[in-house]
């Protein structure tokens, strides 16, 4: 199985659950989400994902300083982007039962 397709049905909620316990920008976004295991998430993915969740109502963006570099755009979860994370978390773990028990009736679970 393809895990980059597996990747583009979960990222908006990868990004959301990142985004849950600290605000981040989009590079340490994106490390995070590595850290966590999705080593082949791609960073236009990425980037893409915290737009279309920003233009979504779903984060809030704020830029901080750098002296370093170019300021940095942070993103962080607002009212809206918790709630929907909680209803997508609550589908995903109904799901990920339901493929858990298929696998293993059939004796392929791990």
């Amino acid at each position: 199985m393809d895990t980059t397709q597996l990747l583009k049905g979960v990222l908006d909620l990868a990004v959301l659950a990142v985004l849950r316990e600290e605000d981040g920008y989009g590079y340490d976004i994106l490390r995070r989400l590595r850290e966590a295991g999705l080593e082949e998430v791609g960073d236009a993915s990425v980037y893409g994902t915290l737009r279309r969740l920003f233009a979504a109502g779903l984060l809030t963006t704020y830029v901080v300083p750098s002296e370093s570099g170019p300021h940095r755009k942070y993103y962080s979860l607002n009212a809206a982007g918790r709630d929907q994370l909680t209803r997508s978390g609550k589908l995903w773990r109904s799901f990920a039962t339901t493929m858990d028990s298929l696998l293993d009736d059939r004796g392929l679970a791990a």
